[in-house]
């Protein structure tokens, strides 16, 4: 069967789309703006001493080329579908904030004539002193970089993380942006590839509305969380708007915990979190690992259970020999095993697994078995993983009923965290009719 070329004409069809709605939208936010007889600004003292550097026009009209070649670098369909939903998506989002939350620029550009001057009396023809933050022009080039670093390689992915850092600058040097418009650039643009993943399901469409009322708690926390870190961000603005960033990502993990499960943290077949999710979830992802490493400080180590089969935290460096599988059950750390057998059955933290997860992970412990000894592992090793151990013992008819099968595990590593809900879980899971 010939192999299905490039999808030239939705490539065309959406570039016909994207780029009329562009500058549409853009100019009806810049309309909407200039209405107002004044408009707030938001900048620091420090960024006065920002030099205008006129050079810097040629990085920051560069990414209009990337746009428009990025279409033509998709080799299939749902590729250049996701590529093409993000940069709508950054559309979308960034004239509804120009629209909520209007901004001005406040320096005054040089004159300046040559190719530079009319290079900028172009872009001035129909560019005005608003649609600050998030500034559209970051939020691009983070959706662009991510899609032509997925093609260029060796010296020319270099080159193009150079030009990226240029054309992230020329926003600064070219007095079309305050600094604020940057990291606010960068965490929607973040948030428009992490929405359009490259494969897989995207997030927001993995909602399952949850039953649990335990996660509903811990979700109504988290949200509690995030919005005390946003009420400085509305009220003092200025430097508290880095909060911002751990604000967000603690609304995600509260979405996770609501409905949107594990695919909040997009891990991979590798056993990695997505590039898009590290950065949305940096904040509560330092903390989990900080987290991790403190609670299991005192056995750092994988300890072994039974056939084969050890449970520990999970491993961010090559695994202890003689271990050469890992069966991962945690979904918010990213797991660094390399060289390993490696099957990942993301669980949440804090709640009961669901008996498919348990049931999943046990058959992958009786797979990757035959390949050597296994590390069933969670982000301290003491519930999820440990759950999973428990049901492969009481799937595999190494012990007599649940109870006997955490007593195993606890023999092995005292410190297990498992209550009546897990072993009702666990029973369920390796069809126990006990």
């Amino acid at each position: 069967m010939a192999a299905e070329g490039r999808p030239w004409r939705r490539a065309l069809l959406w570039l016909a789309l994207l780029g009329p709605f562009f500058f549409a939208s853009y100019g009806f936010a810049n309309w909407m703006a200039g209405r107002h007889p004044e408009l707030p600004v938001m900048a620091f003292a420090w960024e006065t001493r920002i030099p205008f550097v006129p050079w810097t026009i040629v990085p920051y009209w560069s990414i209009d080329l990337f746009y428009a070649v990025s279409f033509f670098l998709c080799r299939q369909r749902l590729e250049l579908d996701r590529h093409a939903l993000r940069l709508f998506s950054a559309q979308l989002i960034a004239v509804t904030c120009f629209l909520l939350w209007p901004l001005r620029f406040s320096f005054e550009r040089p004159e300046i004539g040559g190719v530079f001057g009319w290079l900028f009396d172009v872009l001035l023809g129909f560019d005005k002193p608003f649609n600050q933050a998030p500034s559209l022009h970051i939020v691009l080039l983070i959706v662009l970089w991510v899609k032509f670093a997925q093609y260029l390689h060796g010296v020319w992915r270099w080159v193009l993380h150079v030009w990226a850092l240029l054309i992230g600058v020329s926003v600064l040097t070219t007095f079309q942006h305050h600094f604020i418009d940057i990291p606010t650039g960068l965490l929607a643009g973040w948030l428009c590839v992490w929405l359009w993943p490259e494969q897989g399901t995207p997030p927001l469409r993995a909602w399952r509305t949850a039953g649990d009322a335990k996660r509903w708690r811990l979700a109504a926390l988290y949200l509690l969380a995030a919005a005390v870190l946003l009420v400085p961000v509305v009220l003092l603005r200025g430097a508290a708007l880095w909060l911002l960033w751990p604000g967000v990502s603690l609304l995600l993990v509260a979405l996770a915990y609501a409905g949107l499960g594990t695919a909040v943290f997009q891990k991979r077949a590798d056993g990695r979190l997505t590039m898009a999710a590290r950065w949305l979830l940096a904040p509560y992802l330092g903390a989990a690992w900080i987290n991790s490493r403190l609670w299991t400080r005192r056995v750092p180590q994988p300890l072994p259970v039974l056939d084969g089969v050890w449970l520990g935290r999970i491993p961010c460096t090559a695994l202890p020999v003689p271990l050469v599988g890992v069966v991962d059950a945690c979904a918010e750390l990213s797991c660094c095993a390399p060289g390993a057998a490696y099957a990942g059955v993301p669980m949440l933290d804090l709640v009961v697994p669901e008996p498919e997860q348990l049931r999943e992970a046990a058959e992958a412990i009786e797979r990757l078995r035959t390949h050597g000894p296994v590390l069933v592992c969670c982000a301290l090793g003491y519930s999820r993983s440990a759950a999973s151990v428990a049901t492969w013992l009481l799937h595999s008819g190494r012990a007599a009923g649940a109870d006997a099968a955490v007593a195993i595990v606890r023999a092995a590593r005292p410190g297990i965290v498992l209550g009546k809900a897990h072993l009702r879980a666990i029973t369920v899971a390796a069809g126990d009719p006990a």
